[in-house]
């Protein structure tokens, strides 16, 4: 019977409060297994409370019961597993896993990965013929590519016709914000207009506005040349970091572009960056994308377009929105909450498989009814992403660590 055995290591989080260790080792009793190993440190979650490492040896082939009935304790607060093994250390470096960074510093090497834009524009761009434009597209782009990380951000000194696209769609989409977005949302926006980050006369800095956000929720701002690939944008969210571009959409159609430009990131992803709940979720996103094959980043991408993009969410009895496409976008706010497109509960595993539109409103919305439940469902979803290893953040280095081991655990 011993033969059977299997060690496997399980990732309990719980509340914070006076025994917790004690009703943690309570649950596992409950459970009848063998505790051979148990370690404890502070949650990395933006919740008090603690993580339990706790290795068990079980002959049962159904760990997702035990798991299902460590839940039912009333102090835990989540439960995920991972098998130890010596030969999981030998497939995290088999060349079947893609590489991914370890530490911030390693986001260096995505400088020039870009995919399209940044300093050439497609002939449909709104920008393509205004050789002026293209130049001051170019100039703000040389800047990200020099950018090393460790150094100041760079600062732009924008034109006036610049300034001119920020206030049209700042004011704007500002009168919206009340009937349509999240109250999480609200409170942030007020926040950075309260401390003069956000002003209608000027464009922020992303060294003002990245340093509001570490306070915030440990988050940061990092100049981009242009669109980066699926996976190396979500690799980056695993260190709270977020990609950012510094140039400006096209004087010539204020309400319109058809790529990411700082109008986009700053009003409609800096709020949300800057509450705790939504930055665990898009972090949660971002960790499980680490060495995820080629398949889950693509459902992955499909995850962060549906709710960091395009999310709604539930509150007070309504729907309110949170994601950055739409709270950016003056068109498809409004049109969002017309009878024409189809809104579903969020479901992680539903969401993974769906196709979207690049360049039309879309069809579809998902509804989640809490940050924190949303956050809940993909840490569960990133479970059952087939990867030799776990993944565990490090916030006081800022690092990733690989749970391929059970030493390493």
């Amino acid at each position: 019977m011993t033969d059977n055995l299997r060690t496997v290591t399980l990732f309990i989080t719980v509340n914070e409060q006076v025994g917790a260790s004690s009703e943690c080792l309570q649950a596992l009793k409950i459970c009848g297994l063998s505790v051979t190993r148990i370690e404890s440190c502070p949650s990395t979650s933006s919740e008090p409370g603690y993580d339990f490492l706790v290795d068990i040896d079980t002959q049962t082939n159904d760990v997702q019961n035990v798991i299902e009935e460590i839940k039912k304790v009333n102090i835990v607060r989540d439960v995920r597993h991972a098998e130890c093994s010596e030969k999981l250390n030998d497939a995290a470096s088999s060349a079947k896993v893609p590489w991914f960074p370890r530490k911030i510093p390693d986001l260096d090497a995505l400088i020039d990965k870009v995919l399209e834009f940044g300093k050439e524009l497609s002939s449909d761009h709104p920008g393509a013929q205004d050789p002026i434009y293209r130049q001051r597209r170019y100039e703000i782009v040389e800047k990200a590519q020099a950018y090393r990380t460790g150094q100041l951000l760079p600062r732009i000194e924008y034109t006036e016709k610049e300034k001119y696209t920020w206030k049209y769609l700042y004011t704007r989409m500002r009168a919206l914000y009340p009937k349509y977005a999240c109250r999480n949302y609200r409170q942030m926006f007020d926040l950075l207009e309260q401390k003069s980050i956000f002003t209608p006369d000027n464009i922020p800095q992303i060294e003002d506005i990245s340093k509001f956000l570490k306070e915030r929720t440990g988050f940061t701002l990092r100049p981009v040349m242009g669109q980066l690939s699926s996976r190396d944008f979500l690799s980056s969210l695993a260190f709270r970091v977020f990609h950012s571009t510094q140039y400006v959409r096209h004087y010539s159609d204020p309400l319109f572009t058809p790529e990411p430009d700082c109008c986009h990131e700053f009003l409609g992803h800096v709020p949300m960056l800057a509450d705790p709940y939504f930055a665990e979720l898009a972090q949660e996103i971002g960790l499980a994308s680490l060495g995820a094959s080629d398949e889950d980043i693509t459902r992955l991408a499909a995850i962060f377009w549906y709710t960091v993009e395009f999310g709604l969410c539930r509150e007070d009895g309504d729907v309110r929105v949170y994601g950055a496409a739409l709270l950016s976008s003056y068109g498809e706010l409004e049109y969002a909450f017309t009878e024409t497109p189809e809104k579903r509960s969020f479901d992680p595993s539903e969401v993974a498989n769906q196709t979207y539109p690049l360049t039309e409103y879309q069809p579809l919305y998902f509804i989640a009814d809490s940050f924190r439940d949303a956050t809940s469902q993909l840490r569960d979803f990133g479970m059952t992403i087939k990867r030799p290893f776990q993944i565990r953040y490090d916030p006081h280095t800022e690092t990733v660590q690989i749970l391929d081991s059970t030493d390493k655990i």
